[in-house]
């Protein structure tokens, strides 16, 4: 993302994909307003993001500006392009931008996370720390839980790496309304055991030395993920792929991650029969230190 200042009154915004333009909107710089725009679906939530980022730093948008942002990948793909936006403009502006998140799209921030990690990371939301919040009533406050990410950089670099791929499912799913529609039906206190098993299948991972091992871990992971939030696990939609299938992202659509001792051409060769042509290996996508 690059940012220039303009002469004009204007907040002016050109998306780039690998193809070419994606979308363009003209607000005014005062109010924040769509003037002109060619997706008004994009440009409404365009507008929500903007004005969350002036509530958090009222002098952001002090000067006309140009914004251009250049995606290296599909938008489709479900790979980080709303994440990296809020991490962007956050840089930008000088906020929090977990802060932003929880003005615009929610979730728990590991995305966020992610958008500016070098490498390998654990991300963990604690609640350990409390805040004070002033109740109505005079002198009076209450202990309020404040969740506080948690950023652990780690070594992951599995000797089974060549045997790991990412197959796109051909669905973006919308990781907001994928979380809203779980925590409508869920409550977090009821999931601390499963939270727990998450936990320490997430600690073992990196000390995995064999592609079985893994597996089976993985195999644990979308069977607890699967039960918390009602949805059949990926694997059973394919029942003949000889190895492990692990969602990934909002199930049902963006990648899944495939762990097999077949060859990269058999399991391009399985996934395009089932029309599924998008395929990465695993050091091809993956971003180590």
């Amino acid at each position: 993302m690059t940012i220039k200042t303009v002469s004009e009154p204007f907040l002016h915004w050109d998306a780039y994909k690998p193809d070419g333009p994606w979308f363009s909107v003209t607000l005014n710089q005062k109010n924040i307003e769509i003037i002109d725009c060619n997706d008004r679906q994009k440009a409404e939530k365009l507008v929500q993001i903007l004005k969350a980022v002036r509530e958090l730093n009222p002098d952001a948008f002090n000067d006309g500006l140009h914004f251009e942002t250049h995606l290296n990948f599909d938008q489709n793909w479900g790979l980080g392009s709303s994440s990296t936006l809020i991490s962007n403009l956050a840089r930008w502006a000088n906020i929090d931008p977990y802060e932003l998140l929880k003005l615009t799209f929610g979730g728990s921030g590991y995305d966020i996370a992610c958008a500016t990690a070098e490498g390998p990371i654990y991300y963990q939301l604690s609640t350990t720390e409390s805040a004070l919040r002033q109740a109505k009533g005079p002198k009076v406050v209450e202990p309020v839980e404040t969740p506080t990410p948690t950023v652990e950089p780690i070594n992951f670099t599995p000797p089974f790496a060549d045997h790991l791929y990412f197959v796109y499912q051909g669905r973006k799913q919308n990781s907001s309304k994928e979380v809203k529609a779980f925590l409508e039906k869920t409550n977090p206190v009821d999931l601390q055991k499963d939270i727990e098993a998450v936990s320490e299948i997430s600690r073992a991972v990196p000390k995995c030395q064999n592609l079985e091992e893994f597996g089976l871990l993985m195999q644990c992971h979308e069977r607890i993920i699967a039960r918390c939030i009602g949805q059949t696990p990926v694997q059973k939609r394919f029942p003949d792929f000889e190895g492990t299938l692990k969602s990934l992202g909002a199930w049902g659509g963006d990648f899944v991650l495939a762990a097999t001792e077949w060859s990269e051409s058999q399991v391009k060769a399985y996934f395009k029969k089932k029309g599924l042509e998008v395929i990465f290996g695993y050091k091809d996508i993956v971003l180590n230190e």
